[in-house]
């Protein structure tokens, strides 16, 4: 027996449409330096219209790939709204790359088009000559004749080709399974592998966004969107305010702890999302230069898991309540968000919290052993984590279609690298990436719960821990600690060994300390462990040794 319900397509097409229709009077309020600029959704919609009728005629069809190369701000808006609505697919490129990698990602998606700020056109200048498929650039809030273009390619102005546009375009209803956008990560090894998005995933994805158990984004909401419009696109948050009518704050360039806040002060948002090291850098600033943030009904951080005593910090002296989430590329982001359940309170209420949280519900999930064997969800045993679900990626793109690390799923389910453990009521608490893990004469130490426990030393602002070779143990935890400016008394390795030794056993504590100004980070935030590891291991990180 079949139902008796319509059907109907989940295309950003149709979602275009609703959002700037319904939700005209939603805004997309860019940061410059020191004040706002504003564009209503409505407005949106037709300089949509004027962009889609100037990439058409720019020869852009069904299936092409539109890259950007782009802070966060109202033009990118504009272009994610646009691109998969008329067809093509959406790509962000990562700004911060280094320009090998840019240069593979661009060819082997086979950009055609890409939307470049102004402030960014030296750097993308310099790998332009070696991106073989792109034939037009469209600088965004800058001089377009700065941009020195090899043969073969057109250079435009923004404004200038929306000026010329009409504002009305027929955005057809797309099927629901085309692709809509594309991202890549990097992986573990080998070569940036890229993960195309439906429109039905991107759709199912931003409206799990929008609910209580995610991010709860409403009308009433003003979402402040740090996190990079190119980082797995921006945790659906351009999606999902469509959808929910929120008003979306955007930074552009100005990152910094101090214009943050003092887009926050003139702004008032009353959501956020950022990788753990923005509010770091955030919690220094307001210990020197206190401001109400408590405007902030909560912010959602991803990317690796965050300090509990930051969390803390946030919570009892700002009135702002931090949630944890997990997700990947893959996962088109938000897999799991710390909610606590109904009931829990105190130190109960607290496990959740620092948990990375309870799977969405159309995230089906599971634990295996180093044998690929399941693991039973009781809350203590540990297992790799593996996903599927709607929103989830089965494959890698390949223009060849050839597949691609194959070794990356298992019967059809994804094989995310991290291993943790999962509660009988389905709350995720990851204990490290499968590659950072380390076993130390057989045993496994989490580098993560360590890292956190250094970090709750007042006198340290950053602590990565990462695994080195060791004759007697196979492998043994390396510490890398920034010392917080100004933090009263300071604290040497033999200290903060002695801090750990408070919940950690004497064969687990760490004998190799290193201090540094700052801990590399990847391009999206997180820390850099594999560069620590190669520092180490060509002798370029100066260590204690404590015996």
């Amino acid at each position: 027996m079949l139902s008796t319900m319509q059907d109907g397509p989940l295309s950003l097409a149709n979602l275009l449409r609703y959002a700037t229709s319904v939700h005209a009077d939603a805004t997309v309020t860019t940061w410059t330096g020191r004040a706002a600029r504003r564009r209503t959704f409505g407005e949106l919609g037709a300089r949509a219209a004027r962009l889609a009728n100037a990439l058409r005629g720019l020869g852009v069809g069904p299936s092409d790939r539109v890259a950007t190369f782009m802070w966060n701000n109202s033009e990118h808006m504009e272009v994610y709204a646009t691109v998969p609505a008329m067809g093509a697919v959406l790509h962000a490129l990562n700004i911060r790359l280094f320009p090998e990698q840019l240069v593979f990602i661009a060819n082997h998606a086979e950009d055609r088009v890409v939307f470049v700020d102004g402030s960014l056109v030296s750097t993308f200048e310099d790998v332009l000559p070696r991106l073989h498929t792109v034939r037009h650039v469209i600088v965004v809030n800058g001089d377009a004749s700065a941009l020195r273009a090899p043969r073969g390619v057109e250079v435009h102005d923004y404004e200038t080709l929306l000026e010329a546009q009409p504002g009305v375009y027929d955005f057809l209803v797309l099927d629901e399974r085309s692709a809509a956008a594309m991202c890549y990560t990097s992986g573990t090894t080998g070569d940036p592998k890229g993960v195309v998005y439906s429109h039905r995933s991107l759709y199912l994805h931003a409206m799990h966004v929008t609910t209580p158990a995610a991010m709860g984004l409403a009308a009433s909401d003003t979402c402040l969107a740090i996190v990079p419009m190119f980082h797995v696109n921006a945790w659906s948050l351009p999606f999902a305010s469509m959808l929910s009518g929120a008003s979306l704050l955007m930074p552009d360039r100005f990152l910094q702890p101090e214009p943050l806040l003092a887009m926050m002060e003139a702004e008032r948002p009353t959501t956020a999302a950022a990788v753990p090291t923005i509010w770091t850098g955030l919690a220094a600033r307001l210990a020197t230069h206190p401001q109400d943030i408590s405007h902030l009904r909560e912010v959602v951080v991803g990317g690796a898991a965050m300090p509990p005593t930051l969390m803390k910090t946030f919570e009892e002296q700002h009135g702002v309540k931090v949630v944890h989430g997990w997700g990947m590329t893959e996962t088109s982001s938000v897999g799991t968000v710390a909610h606590p359940p109904a009931g829990a309170a105190g130190e109960d209420r607290w496990r959740y919290r620092v948990s990375q949280g309870r799977f969405a519900p159309l995230v089906e999930f599971r634990l295996k052993d180093d044998n690929g064997t399941p693991v039973p969800h009781d809350g203590a045993s540990l297992g790799e984590l593996q996903v599927r679900g709607p929103w989830v990626t089965g494959s890698y793109y390949s223009p060849s279609d050839e597949p691609v690390e194959a070794g990356a799923f298992d019967d059809g389910w994804l094989r995310t690298g991290d291993v943790g453990r999962i509660s009988p009521d389905g709350f995720l608490t990851l204990v490290d990436r499968a590659k950072d893990v380390i076993k130390s004469g057989g045993e496994w130490i989490s580098s993560i719960d360590m890292e956190n426990d250094v970090m709750a030393h007042p006198a340290v602002a950053e602590a990565a821990i990462f695994g080195v070779p060791d004759e007697r143990w196979d492998e043994r935890p390396c510490v890398a600690v920034v010392l917080r400016n100004g933090a009263g008394e300071p604290a040497d390795a033999a200290t903060l060994r002695e801090h750990l030794a408070e919940n950690w056993a004497k064969w687990q504590l760490p004998e190799r300390w290193t201090f540094v100004a700052e801990i590399p980070k990847t391009s999206v935030g997180k820390f850099d462990k594999k560069a620590l590891r190669r520092q180490y291991a060509d002798g370029r990180l100066a260590f204690i040794r404590l015996d």
